[in-house]
Order: structure tokens, then C-alpha cells, then sequence
């Protein structure tokens, strides 16, 4: 069974600016990386993306391995990682950029992605394999809509074998069988190789849930009526 979700019935009330333009961000870099000879494109993963023992100081990198953090999240493997990242960013992000606000979107984005990287590099801080993508920041995204808006429809394509429709599933239950599935990966997914950085997803998962009540706007207050007396 393949489930794939590529849309959702939550309008917003304004137009998501900070999303499409990490989307663009996203997309630019990824075009230019391909234009990258094979060794190139070996060395700007390397110099670009986080490599946990860097990040956490046994060795030392390119860049300032606090700056790698920022530098991966615009970065992606393939074409299937960058459509999957940017898929869910599409679908999720603007909702939650809609809570909150531009600016603090931006902070939010940012500091979900923080929280994933190292989440990452603290379960294996010896590593020297690079992590890029934007997947632990998106996570922190997911986490974020599934407090704000569990209910929410998400339109789905579900695909067994030769079966191909699409459905429409609550958003509590297509984040919570995507949260669930990062730790079954978990356990099939072979320790200290190149790979997809699940425990960065779970950080960034949880850090989105935790952040979210800091960063949500209050909503609208009630109107107060307010009466006068007149005393004779």
C-alpha cells in the first residue's frame, strides 16, 4: 500500500509568500546543483550539508558547521527527494505560515531545521556523512499542522498494487502514519550509512509541536459590549 497525499481542503486567509519562496529557494538550488559535474556536485554536498561530527566539533569542515545547518536545508539528492519535500511544504506549509505570520514562519522554519540537524548528529556524532534536505524543517511543518489543524481534510492518492484512487483522510491520521513510519524505518534502516536521516524527521517533528504554541497568533479577541448607564 502507497499512500501519497498532494493536497488539502484548508483555505488560508493570506497568500503564503515565505512558502512559495522556500519552495523556489529550494528548486533554484537543486537546478543549480545539477549543473554540477559528478565531482562537484560530490564536493558542494560535502562542503554544504551537515556532518554530525563536525557539527558537534571532532572535526572540522568547509564551512562553520553551524552555518552547514542553514546551507542543507536548501539542498536535496534527487529529484524524487526534492518533489517529496516540496510537495508537503506546499501542501502543509501555507496553513501554518497563515498562523503565525510571515516573520515568525521564517523563525519557526529555521529553528525546526536546527532542532532536526541535531537530533541527527546526537544519535551518531562520530559520523562524517553529510545530511541535505530540507526534510527536518519540513517535519517541524507537519508537527506544527497536526496540533493546528488535525481535522483537517488531506486529499490522498492511495495506490495497492493495481488499485489507484484518491480519498480524502483526516490530516491526524496521514501525520500520524507518517510520524509512526519514520520509526518503523527506524528499525530496517542500517546504522553509520548513507541514507535517509530519519531520527532528523522525529527531531524536527516534535520540535514543531513544542514551538507551535509560541509561535501561533492568538486569533482575533472577542468584541466586549460595552453599556452605559444614565443616572437621573
Amino acid at each position: 500500500m502507497f499512500l501519497f497525499p498532494f493536497s488539502d481542503d484548508n483555505p488560508t486567509k493570506n497568500k503564503p509568500l515565505i512558502t512559495y519562496c522556500l519552495i523556489g529557494i529550494c528548486c533554484f538550488i537543486f537546478l543549480w546543483q545539477f549543473t554540477l559535474p559528478p565531482g562537484l556536485f560530490r564536493s558542494a554536498v560535502y562542503n554544504f550539508g551537515v556532518v554530525p561530527a563536525s557539527l558537534l566539533g571532532s572535526k572540522e569542515g568547509y564551512l562553520p558547521a553551524t552555518i552547514t545547518i542553514f546551507t542543507s536545508m536548501f539542498m536535496h539528492g534527487g529529484w524524487l527527494h526534492l518533489i517529496g519535500n516540496m510537495v508537503f511544504l506546499w501542501i502543509f506549509g501555507d496553513n501554518v505560515e497563515d498562523s503565525m505570520g510571515r516573520v515568525k514562519f521564517i523563525i519557526f522554519y529555521l529553528l525546526a531545521g536546527i532542532a532536526a540537524a541535531y537530533t541527527q548528529a546526537l544519535i551518531d556524532p562520530s559520523s562524517e556523512i553529510p545530511m541535505i534536505g530540507a526534510s527536518g524543517a519540513i517535519a517541524g511543518v507537519l508537527g506544527a499542522y497536526l496540533l493546528l489543524h488535525p481535522k483537517a481534510n488531506v486529499n490522498v492518492l492511495l495506490w495497492i498494487i493495481i488499485f489507484i484512487t484518491v480519498i480524502r483522510v483526516p490530516a491526524s491520521i496521514v501525520l500520524g502514519f507518517w510520524i509512526i513510519s519514520q520509526f518503523f524505518y527506524l528499525g530496517v534502516a542500517s546504522t553509520g550509512e548513507g541514507g535517509v536521516a530519519y531520527f532528523a524527521h522525529i527531531g524536527g517533528f516534535i520540535a514543531g509541536m513544542a514551538l507551535i504554541p509560541f509561535f501561533k497568533d492568538a486569533g482575533p479577541r472577542p468584541l466586549k459590549l460595552e453599556i452605559s448607564t444614565c443616572r437621573s
